[in-house]
């Protein structure tokens, strides 16, 4: 009888440990994920949001949902992603319904995003040698040059964030010492100005960029040094993290 047991248990392993072919992400961060790691045959549904922030590469040929729950549920999804922040309602009632839910908590360093990229593979029954290799810390110029990472509203990014890790991997100094994210004073930076500034903010035109449009800003800081980089790769961690140091080591040259 135990044998009998231990063959049925054996057929059916394949089949309990099958790699989820209709997937289903719940926000904007998977939705980048599953385009660039997933097959699109294993993918149902990507949220609505990839097409409200449109990024090239991703195109518009991926099917999407409205975000209910009846939609999502009815598209029997055998994996449901969702980040950390996102649509703790509708995750928790798919949870309630049976549904697999697999959470990645947002990474807070650049290290945590080799752990997302890989629990994100492991969830999705696909090979861990995807993983983007992070690259070693960048040669930094003998004399520190110090970028300010600028943001809406006047807001700017220092110590302790994921950003500033991005920047220091690329070679760079943050002009800002203090931790977080910080309201700037326009005329300490004015007397003392920063050696660069990143506009890490949405190209459209906003009451929220007024502060980085200040004429006084703009005279501290020369045009060439006001650097631009592809900003959807500032909002959501991923492989393309190790591409953006990248692309700001090359600006210190």
């Amino acid at each position: 009888m135990r044998l009998l047991t231990l063959l049925f248990i054996a057929l059916l392993s394949p089949a309990l440990h099958a790699a989820p072919q209709r997937v289903v992400s719940l926000d904007l961060c998977m939705d980048w994920l599953l385009a660039h790691y997933a097959p699109p045959e294993r993918v149902a549904a990507l949220s609505s949001l990839h097409k409200r922030y449109p990024v090239e590469w991703i195109g518009t040929h991926w099917p999407s949902h409205d975000g209910s729950l009846e939609q999502v549920y009815a598209l029997k999804p055998d994996k449901v992603l969702v980040g950390q922040y996102a649509a703790s309602l509708l995750r928790k009632r798919l949870a309630e319904l049976g549904i697999d839910v697999e959470i990645l908590p947002l990474p807070q360093t650049l290290e945590q995003v080799t752990a997302y990229e890989q629990q994100f593979l492991k969830a999705l029954d696909l090979p861990l040698s995807l993983t983007e290799t992070a690259p070693a810390a960048l040669s930094a110029p003998s004399h520190p040059q110090r970028l300010l990472l600028l943001g809406a509203n006047g807001i700017g990014t220092g110590r302790g964030t994921l950003e500033d890790e991005i920047l220091q991997r690329a070679g760079w100094t943050n002009y800002l010492q203090g931790e977080g994210y910080l309201r700037l004073d326009l005329e300490q930076i004015v007397q003392d100005p920063p050696d660069a500034i990143l506009w890490a903010a949405p190209e459209n035109q906003a009451l929220a960029n007024q502060f980085a449009e200040h004429p006084a800003l703009q005279q501290a800081v020369p045009a060439e040094r006001w650097l631009t980089t592809d900003y959807w790769r500032w909002q959501c961690p991923g492989p393309w993290t190790w591409e953006l140091i990248g692309q700001l080591h090359q600006w210190l040259d």
